[in-house]
């Protein structure tokens, strides 16, 4: 497993992060806790460091089972996670902090996010907290998360901001315009979400003929809904073909696209399966042709177009 630095801090993060939100249940079918101890666990001994959290996933939860999981690895791992939009007050931020760090087990954050830009409270106040308790020794580092390039300079302005999670992917890259090179220029690090757009890129929903249950919370998502699926099978048809050639999943090539942008610090890979885990793992070793790069580019662009003129 690669790493790579995140921004100004001298911390090394695995290329690929451990995404943890389907581990606190909540939206995600859960399998169970035991079971999702040991994805991270074998996750890590295949080299992934960085493991990425909130207190919103299944309200502390999947903190919990963090943890758990990582308990006596603390100095071999990353751990970030995030303060929910409802307790971005200084007071707030203050008491979440603490409370993740006792579900998560630990005396530090690596890195601290705001999970979603504040409705009403300026984002000074919030940051005024932040530093405190990056001063204090509780957490190391600083990020943002769902922020715009105009909120991003704007936190910037009150916090060193250390990096960014956004979401990014062949289905979604809007980040491409401007917060991508505006962080590239400033040393921020960017670490993805929703690298396969929430299984969509592992081609089940377009070759694997899997249906969404109308109680998924992925059904009423603008990806899922049925006239777009049908734009996106020119793009997951390509990506089957790239995948077949080497004997790999259509969700490794989506990983892997992602982990030759440059750009990129690390993507945000999340499953309660240690078989896909270790897929994903796997991802990091595709090497792409230039051509095979530039027919993804095209292809993609072209349906994010053509759902994008849906709208």
């Amino acid at each position: 497993m690669k790493t790579k630095l995140v921004g100004q801090t001298g911390m090394q993060v695995s290329t690929i992060t451990f995404g943890c939100w389907e581990l606190g249940g909540g939206p995600w079918e859960l399998t169970s806790d035991e079971n999702n101890m040991k994805v991270i666990e074998s996750a890590f001994e295949m080299g992934i460091t960085t493991f990425d959290t909130a207190e919103g996933y299944g309200s502390g939860h999947s903190e919990e089972v963090v943890g758990a999981a990582l308990e006596g690895k603390r100095k071999d791992v990353i751990i970030s996670t995030k303060v929910s939009r409802a307790h971005l007050a200084p007071d707030d931020v203050r008491r979440s902090a603490e409370a993740s760090l006792k579900r998560l087990r630990t005396d530090y954050l690596d890195i601290y996010y705001i999970h979603w830009p504040s409705f009403d409270i300026p984002v000074g106040e919030t940051l005024g907290e932040f530093n405190k308790l990056k001063e204090e020794g509780l957490i190391r580092a600083i990020g943002v998360s769902n922020f715009s390039l105009a909120q991003l300079k704007e936190a910037a302005n009150f916090a060193q901001i250390d990096i960014i999670q956004p979401e990014y992917s062949l289905l979604h890259r809007a980040i491409e315009e401007d917060v991508l090179p505006h962080c590239e220029r400033e040393n921020i690090a960017i670490m993805s979400y929703s690298s396969i757009a929430k299984g969509i890129l592992t081609g089940a929903f377009h070759v694997g003929g899997k249906q969404l249950d109308e109680n998924d919370f992925r059904s009423t998502r603008r990806l899922f809904l049925p006239e777009h699926l049908k734009l996106e099978e020119e793009l997951i048809l390509l990506m089957k073909e790239i995948a077949d050639t080497r004997n790999k999943t259509i969700a490794q090539i989506a990983i892997s696209w992602l982990l030759h942008q440059n750009a990129l610090t690390t993507a945000i890979i999340g499953s309660q399966s240690i078989k896909h885990m270790k897929e994903n793992v796997e991802a990091v070793d595709i090497q792409f042709s230039s051509e095979e790069l530039n027919a993804l580019d095209t292809v993609s662009r072209k349906v994010i177009a053509a759902i994008d003129s849906e709208q």
